[in-house]
């Protein structure tokens, strides 16, 4: 496994570089209340200090215990966050396409408004939108098309869950945060790995080392990166 701290350090670097290349002041992102939004908020911090970091907490009929672990992360670092309430935005557009979604459509549709609200954000304050994606969501397209993934910059995909984790205590990231099962937050008691059908643990191995024990685990993972292809590669256009 790489060495964590070399990993931050480097992620740091690459964060000053990007930010600066695109002549901007700094970075916006979405605070959730998860680790994945709890490191990259530290990473972001560590390399562009206080001013060039805007956390943004976007409840949409969400858990109540999210929104307290992104302020308890935005205190502690010290950065400058606010708190911008979709849940009205969300209600208003279901009511307009007056058209019964299921779950998965509704949750997609919370991450696209949440997209929207961060570009609006930081084109306002001349910032880049920084995705909290790692590795292990990214190559499953256990992500949104146009909601979370639709961003500046993905300082995270290049690390698995498990780098992340480590990560987080090297950042000092609350240990509330770093214990919590990973999730969506679209429901109580609704987690990552109960939505995919196996752990990422076992999910990492096999990314790392193509191992795995698993073989029904095995079959799903390989069906999900498959049909998720197209979030990972630019549009198709036709031509002549």
């Amino acid at each position: 496994m790489r060495n964590t701290i070399i990993q931050c350090v480097q992620c740091e670097k690459w964060l000053r570089e990007q930010v600066n290349n695109a002549g901007a002041s700094g970075v916006v992102l979405g605070l959730s209340g998860g680790i994945d939004s709890s490191v990259l908020a530290a990473l972001a911090r560590e390399a562009l200090g206080k001013s060039g970091v805007l956390g943004v907490i976007m409840p949409c009929h969400s858990i109540d215990d999210d929104e307290s672990d992104a302020r308890l992360l935005a205190e502690k670092l010290d950065v400058e966050f606010v708190r911008v309430d979709l849940t009205k935005a969300f209600d208003i557009m279901n009511e307009s396409v007056g058209e019964e979604f299921n779950s998965l459509v509704k949750s997609n549709m919370k991450a696209r408004l949440r997209m929207v609200t961060l570009y609006a954000l930081a084109q306002s304050r001349n910032m880049l939108v920084c995705g909290t994606s790692n590795k292990s969501e990214y190559e499953t397209g256990y992500f949104t098309k146009y909601g979370d993934s639709g961003v500046d910059l993905m300082p995270l995909a290049n690390f698995l869950k498990r780098e992340i984790r480590e990560m987080a205590r090297v950042l000092n990231v609350p240990e509330r945060i770093i214990e919590k099962a990973p999730s969506a937050g679209l429901y109580e008691g609704q987690t990552d790995e109960g939505d995919m059908g196996f752990t990422y643990d076992v999910l990492d191995e096999y990314l790392a080392t193509g191992r795995i024990s698993d073989e029904k685990a095995r079959e799903r993972i390989d069906v999900m990166r498959r049909r998720s292809e197209h979030k990972r590669k630019p549009i198709p256009i036709f031509k002549e």
